[in-house]
């Protein structure tokens, strides 16, 4: 029996990048945030900077992460 040969997935799968320019705009205010958060921690900002780091961990990364790149629709 011959083997029939069968097209690969990625030659009729478009090219996509996962993340765009938005994405990586959120994961970098999310740094900033936990950066700043990290900071007020240690000069004894109790208050604050629990709620900015769970912020950035909790919503801003995951958020970046999640996020899909909106699709262009080429009229034909």
């Amino acid at each position: 029996m011959a083997k029939e040969n069968k097209p690969v997935a990625s030659e009729s799968r478009q090219d996509t990048v996962p993340f765009s320019n938005i994405n990586y705009i959120l994961f970098a205010v999310g740094l900033c945030i936990i950066t700043a958060g990290w900071f007020l921690l240690r000069s004894g900002h109790i208050s604050i900077s629990p709620i900015m780091l769970i912020l950035g961990y909790c919503v801003v990364i995951p958020v970046a992460i999640i996020l899909k790149p909106s699709e262009k629709k080429e009229k034909k």
